[in-house]
């Protein structure tokens, strides 16, 4: 029996069985952004200014024209965009499993969605909360 549209203990309980761990935690990410009212990367259009919130997936050191770029592929369960800043090597506090809330102007590029030099907020890991 579901109460205002929502789904009871039960339902929860055996969707969350038959979900894989991937999903859920897609859902939990989708769950804090539209908590702190950014926006779903999924939605994000070129050159669209956002703000967005996810947890780091990967970081890398890219060179561009021969120079260091840092990679960070953020993800918050909608899809992914790669923020991409020129000149650094390394951001202390930006590491894989971090939470951060980030803002700047997207742009799509070779299907990949790209923030260059974003303004940055780290915020507390999941397993700290």
């Amino acid at each position: 029996m579901t109460v205002m549209g929502k789904p009871n203990m039960l339902q929860r309980a055996l969707r969350r069985l038959g979900s894989s761990t991937e999903e859920l935690e897609s859902e939990e990410l989708q769950e804090s952004v539209r908590a702190s009212g950014a926006v779903p990367i999924k939605t994000c259009e070129d050159r669209q200014l956002v703000q967005l919130t996810g947890t780091v997936s990967n970081v890398t050191i890219t060179p561009r024209a021969g120079h260091p770029a840092l990679e960070v592929e953020l993800r918050d369960g909608s899809g992914a965009v790669t923020l991409v800043w020129l000149g650094r090597r390394a951001i202390p506090g930006i590491d894989a499993g971090r939470s951060l809330k980030v803002a700047g102007r997207i742009s799509c590029h070779d299907g990949r969605r790209l923030i260059y030099n974003p303004r940055y907020e780290l915020l507390p890991s999941p397993a700290a909360s």
